[in-house]
């Protein structure tokens, strides 16, 4: 993976995980109450909210997409960190508790995008942010056929690999539309 990849890549997990910080301090670890698929169904709301905007062209809430693309990496890291944490009852947890959780779970999902990277070669920079919340409602869907089947899954990877792939979407539409000027109009739709 090439230098300024991996320095544009820590740079957005760096500003999702000082807002999970600041929202765990808020909010505490209310989100352990949730089941997988309702994080999942959170994680849905967000892009298809991206989605929708992205089709009209117009939005009435003054929350900018950049938002919501933080929010789907987020609430991936929480469903991971649930995974996780599935045989534990402890619901109420600090963030020192969850730092390291959640550093573990961004550490694999970027150990994962630069094997992934390397074999695309970043691709993903001549993608529209479009196509990638396109590519995230298929994962989540994906994702949804998998809880509905209980786990089982045949032939293709578990729920842990698709949140995994849609935080590396949502960072890479992140990077696009922070990278935006007004000669690129290509990533806008």
């Amino acid at each position: 993976m090439n230098e300024k990849t991996a320095h544009e890549y820590k740079e957005v997990i760096a500003t999702c995980q000082a807002l999970f910080a600041r929202k765990t301090h808020d909010y505490g670890t209310a989100w352990r109450v949730l089941r997988l698929s309702s994080i999942t169904d959170q994680i849905y709301i967000k892009a298809q909210r991206i989605r929708s905007i992205q089709e009209k062209g117009v939005q009435k809430v003054d929350d900018p997409i950049q938002d919501d693309f933080v929010g789907i990496i987020n609430y991936c890291i929480m469903a991971m960190i649930q995974i996780r944490l599935k045989d534990s009852e402890k619901m109420d947890l600090t963030y020192a508790e969850l730092e390291p959780l959640y550093t573990e779970a961004m550490n694999e999902t970027f150990d994962l995008l630069q094997n992934k990277n390397h074999d695309y070669a970043e691709a993903w920079r001549d993608m529209r942010v479009s196509s990638m919340t396109d590519i995230i409602l298929m994962k989540l869907l994906r994702v949804k056929q998998i809880e509905d089947n209980k786990g089982k899954t045949l032939s293709s990877e578990g729920v842990k690999a698709n949140y995994q792939d849609m935080i590396n979407y949502s960072v890479f539409c992140l990077i696009l539309l922070n990278g935006q000027d007004s000669s690129n109009h290509k990533q806008l739709s």
